[in-house]
């Protein structure tokens, strides 16, 4: 039987925001292309997601920006939505997505340019490979997890509903964006929730009128990179509710009880570090610097923009953050649950190349790799702070489109032939 072989140009592997970003700007240079995509258009917006998540921007922002959203610009919208957003952009721009292939293997093609591409439809070969499967490929739960046959332990990853866990309380380890917004769902929904809070940043969700996106872009913060040695610490911003800072003061008043960072598993109990307070003043200090310099900006460039006083300030200390727990007994404390709102990992499996760090994150310079014709795109800080968000990967698409554009022309280039004079 003969193997099925596909040529193009270049192979965009993951058909979400970054793939179909990729698609436009190829498609602006006429560089021939397909899209490869293992599930459907923006899969996890659609199935990696928990019932009730909005997206932590409002739509006036989060967005590419040739499409807008059909609602208020203020809106933040529900992930579905934005699943219905992606597949409508897709068709908008004819982007070649092929759904339902699923790459297996990237292969270099020896003493030639381009690759070869195992998929579970037959084979591709291409010039460049462009990896654009998304910051969420696999959830990672620590070694410290227990392995305890009796407790229902879930990554955020897989959370979708209080309803899914058993009676009984919960632990939630993590206190970014995903696990202060499960924590505070499952608060609502009548649980008692445990929040296991590490280093982290709490910006204003709005300051002055302002969404914090605009802050974000007009004090220059989205286009900071961050060195690879420095831990990116937990971001605890929220859409909920039409948008809310995350003031972990608050979710203790309402009834959520913080603990510090989970330190180990031991004899049916859970064991925190002593940094609570460290991590929840920190990050308020974070926050206030961050109010003055918003004030500066205000004040340095003439806006008319209502003063915020009470943004600064705080509730009385909780007794769970003055006088914080250090351990909980599962059984005591009736804990059948834990979530682990603990990230993602790499999972670059099928691309067996020397451009890899220890822990399995790609090597590259803003997305160009030392393999030439392989680009990486949608990755946390891939140039920038807002690599990774909607509107940020649509502009690093281009980048690496035009990139690709000019390596084109370099080796498209033919010198002119000089004629040899004749001698005399």
């Amino acid at each position: 039987m003969t193997n099925n072989i596909t040529k193009t140009d270049t192979l965009v592997i993951g058909a979400g925001q970054a793939g179909i970003a990729m698609s436009e700007h190829l498609g602006n240079l006429d560089i021939d292309h397909i899209v490869l995509e293992k599930n459907r258009i923006a899969e996890a917006w659609r199935s990696r997601r928990w019932d009730s998540l909005v997206a932590n921007g409002p739509c006036w922002h989060d967005k590419f920006p040739n499409m807008d959203f059909p609602h208020n610009p203020e809106t933040f919208v529900s992930h579905n939505e934005v699943a219905d957003y992606f597949e409508s952009y897709a068709k908008k721009i004819k982007a070649p997505i092929r759904t339902g292939i699923e790459v297996l293997k990237v292969e270099k093609i020896p003493s030639n340019m381009g690759f070869n591409v195992h998929t579970t439809q037959g084979d591709f070969i291409a010039n460049n490979i462009v990896i654009a499967t998304g910051p969420f490929q696999k959830p990672v739960i620590p070694p410290i997890a227990p392995n305890w046959k009796d407790l229902y332990q879930i990554h955020s990853d897989q959370y979708k509903n209080p309803e899914q866990l058993p009676e009984g309380n919960v632990l939630v380890i993590g206190a970014g964006s995903s696990g202060v917004q499960i924590a505070k769902e499952l608060n609502s929904s009548g649980k008692k929730v445990f929040l296991s809070v590490g280093p982290h940043e709490r910006p204003p969700r709005r300051y002055r009128q302002r969404d914090n996106v605009w802050w974000l872009g007009v004090l220059g913060t989205w286009q900071e990179s961050t060195p690879p040695q420095r831990p990116i610490k937990g971001f605890a911003v929220s859409g909920m509710n039409g948008g809310e800072t995350v003031d972990f003061r608050k979710l203790a008043h309402d009834g959520i009880t913080l603990v510090g960072m989970t330190d180990k598993f031991e004899d049916n109990k859970v064991y925190f570090h002593n940094d609570l307070v460290d991590n929840v003043t920190s990050a308020e200090e974070n926050y206030l610097a961050t109010l003055e310099a918003m004030d500066k900006y205000i004040e340095a460039n003439g806006l008319d923009l209502p003063e915020e006083p009470e943004a600064k300030v705080f509730l009385p200390i909780p007794d769970s953050i003055s006088n914080p727990i250090t351990d909980l007994d599962f059984d005591k404390d009736n804990i059948t649950s834990v979530i682990w709102a603990s990230g993602f990992g790499f999972d670059y499996h099928w691309l067996n190349f020397d451009i890899f760090q220890e822990n399995g994150a790609p090597k590259h310079n803003k997305g160009i790799t030392d393999e030439p014709g392989i680009y990486f795109v949608g990755l946390p800080y891939l140039s920038s702070k807002g690599s990774s968000f909607i509107w940020g990967v649509w502009h690093d698409a281009k980048r690496i489109a035009d990139y690709i554009d000019i390596q084109h022309q370099y080796h498209n280039y033919q010198p002119p032939q000089v004629e040899k004079s004749s001698s005399i």
